[in-house]
This record gives structure tokens, sequence and C-alpha cells, in this order.
């Protein structure tokens, strides 16, 4: 049950970019979730857009869009590797939604925030980890 939050500033992202960046990130973390490509999953990542209105994102040197990823996912998630592939991954979608080059990556930020276990309510429930686990494993079994 992942979620995934980009902020950038408004005009940042293309046309194209703006119209599809939520979903590709959404499939990427699922990807390096290990999660079943099932629609059950597939709903339950969500992914949000945060458009920052025109002024209110610099740094200290100049005004270039700036991109903020924010993930979130149940602790024990994402071993090290997987957390590295996620970050070059998200990285990589995106610097193409926005049309920026490779070598400006370093304006791409993901924050991989880990939710520690008894602490994700859902539907009314605590969702601990194993229960995902367990899940994932059914799905992957009816597939």
């Amino acid at each position: 049950m992942p979620m995934i939050r980009l902020t950038v500033p408004v005009g940042a992202l293309t046309k194209e970019g703006r119209t599809t960046v939520q979903r590709d990130l959404a499939a990427v973390l699922l990807r390096w979730e290990g999660a079943p490509d099932t629609a059950f999953f597939r709903a339950q990542a969500w992914s949000y857009l945060v458009e920052l209105p025109e002024g209110t994102q610099t740094t200290a040197e100049d005004d270039a869009p700036r991109f903020l990823v924010e993930v979130t996912v149940p602790q024990g998630a994402l071993s090290e590797r997987r957390k590295t592939g996620l970050v070059e991954d998200a990285t990589k979608t995106v610097l193409s939604a926005a049309d920026v080059a490779a070598d400006d990556a370093l304006r791409v930020w993901v924050l991989v925030n880990e939710q520690p276990d008894g602490t994700w309510g859902a539907g009314g429930s605590i969702i601990r980890y194993a229960d995902l686990v367990n899940l994932a494993k059914g799905q992957q079994a009816d597939a």
C-alpha cells in the first residue's frame, strides 16, 4: 500500500508529462516494492501531484525548477537494493516528464519514508506489512 507524491513548480512538466507522470511513478513504486501487477495493488498505489504556484520554489542559486518525490511505504517493503532502484527510476521518470536532461538529475530529490509496522491504517483497520505480503502471495498465486 504505497503512496508517492511529486511536488513541482507549476509549468515545470511538459503537457504529456503532466498527464502521465502520476501513473508512471506509481508503476515504478509498485515494481520496486515487488507488488503483484493486479488491479487491487494498482488501486492501492496512491499518487499525488502537487503543483506549487509560480514564484514559491527557488534556491539560493537560481530559479530552475526542482522536483521533490516523497515515497511512503510500510517498513520492510524496500531493501537497500530496491530503494536504490526506486530512486534511480523515479528520478528518470521525473526528468522525462519535465524534459530535463539527465545531467541535471540533482534537481530531483527522492525521499523514502518507511512507515513503522502497526501505524498504517486503511478501511478502519491497522494494516501490517505481513498482511500485505500474504495478500501479495495470494494474488501472485491467482495470476
